[in-house]
């Protein structure tokens, strides 16, 4: 692993500014207290509560409930803005929040700057000689076209199958072993993450080499390996320059995938043929079934751990970084030989109110990182979301992780990645201002 040396001299002078803001920030509020009393706190913590809650009963609920709760969740933090503008201390509000944002922003470019901007460097990897790579023309809004894909891979020798998107579809994980079996010596795609996952699994299998190539939407692994995913185009620079990585990749009762495995909620709402046209109105219209009493309901043995009736369980192929919102959705390493688990159990209004104070904290969430994770539900065969593919599969589901077991081309100049910063630690900030930070 390589990386540039971190800007220790920038990261001190930011955890600095982040502290005279954070200052400023309790100066405002001890004026504001003084000026106007205290209980323009208590109204403020009680329309995040109040909103949370009629949030609760927006997507638990049906009917006038429901009504109710949207009026709420609009109406409380409404009420308590005419609150402030009245007594005058909405410039205190606003002063506070500004200062306490900016505290947050320098404090997260601190702790980034004192971090490295890393590329992971494997063996040499040897240029193939019949690579075999199969694009997908409508993923990514037709990146492949739009990059020239398929006359750049086929200049550098390789053999591209485009797959047929208007008719029936097509089995990748076939293709890909029918192209093993003709003597491919490297597995490529250009597509989602779900189609990656099945023929990586095939590439595995056969202990071939595989090319990732970032023509889906988000391209969440090709971030993770730390590809270019503004011009896929220069991952083919692999096929000529290229070296190998050796990375975990994930089994779900015996399917392969890269990124996460969704149970509950998500993959009950992604099982619906509309939700693909109207995610939010889909999304909106199940949840009461899904949150509900009546709600599918989970237990998840995560290593010695037990989670009983969770709503929703999440398990990755590597844990993502801290659960932190500003550092979330990236996984610092690829090669662990773990499992990320993320459980979530919410089902009152009171349990969202402090969910949404206290956030990753809050009792109705978990995380857990384990080597396996087996997944029951009163149904034999229970809706799943692999790797944002939706899927039926039979319980228990069992999610395991072959360590190191698939290799990967990636073009030896590559972006790289930035390590992911730990969650937002202000007694750490405190020590990299005073020059005593490890």
């Amino acid at each position: 692993m390589t990386g540039r040396r971190p800007s220790r001299g920038a990261a001190r002078f930011l955890a600095r500014c982040a502290l005279v803001a954070l200052a400023a920030v309790v100066a405002v509020l001890c004026l504001a207290l003084v000026d106007v009393g205290a209980l323009v706190f208590v109204a403020g913590i009680a329309g995040l509560v109040l909103s949370a809650v009629g949030l609760w009963w927006l997507l638990s609920l049906r009917g006038l409930p429901r009504l109710l709760g949207a009026l709420l969740a609009v109406a409380a933090p409404v009420a308590v803005l005419v609150y402030y503008i009245w007594r005058g201390v909405w410039v205190w509000a606003l002063l506070a929040l500004a200062l306490y944002g900016l505290a947050l922003v320098c404090g997260r470019a601190a702790m980034r700057a004192h971090g490295k901007a890393y590329v992971v460097r494997g063996s040499a990897g040897r240029r193939p000689r019949q690579p075999f790579v199969i694009m997908n023309p409508r993923s990514g809004g037709g990146k492949v076209g739009r990059f020239g894909l398929v006359e750049k891979a086929e200049r550098l020798g390789a053999r591209v199958h485009v797959l047929d998107t208007e008719g029936g579809g097509t089995d990748v994980e076939e293709l890909a072993r029918e192209a093993a079996a003709n003597g491919a010596d490297l597995l490529g795609v250009a597509g989602g993450d779900g189609t990656q996952a099945l023929v990586a699994g095939v590439a595995a299998e056969h202990g071939l080499p595989f090319l990732v190539i970032s023509a889906g939407t988000r391209n969440h692994f090709a971030m993770d390996l730390g590809l270019d995913r503004t011009d896929p185009a220069r991952c083919l620079d692999a096929l000529t320059d290229g070296e190998e990585l050796r990375v975990d990749l994930a089994m779900v009762n015996g399917r392969p995938f890269v990124n996460t495995v969704s149970f509950g909620a998500y993959a009950d709402i992604v099982q619906r043929p509309e939700y693909r046209d109207a995610k939010a109105g889909t999304a909106l219209a199940l949840l009461p079934d899904l949150l509900g009493t009546e709600g599918r309901r989970l237990d998840a043995a995560a290593g010695e751990k037990l989670l009983t009736g969770q709503q929703a369980v999440l398990v990755t192929n590597n844990p993502y970084a801290a659960p932190d919102p500003l550092a979330a959705g990236l996984r610092p390493r690829l090669d662990r030989g773990k499992l990320g688990v993320i459980a979530v159990r919410v089902e009152s209004a009171a349990q969202a109110a402090d969910l949404a104070v206290r956030g990753e904290r809050a009792q109705g969430v978990v995380f857990a990182t384990v080597r396996g994770v087996e997944v029951t539900a009163p149904d034999d065969v229970i809706p799943v979301a692999v790797d944002g593919e939706a899927l039926m599969l039979p319980t228990p589901v069992v999610c395991t992780v072959r360590r190191r077991a698939l290799r990967v081309l990636v073009p030896r100049t590559r972006p790289g990645t930035v390590a992911p910063a730990s969650p937002l630690n202000w007694r750490w900030i405190t020590a990299l201002a005073l020059g005593r930070a490890r």
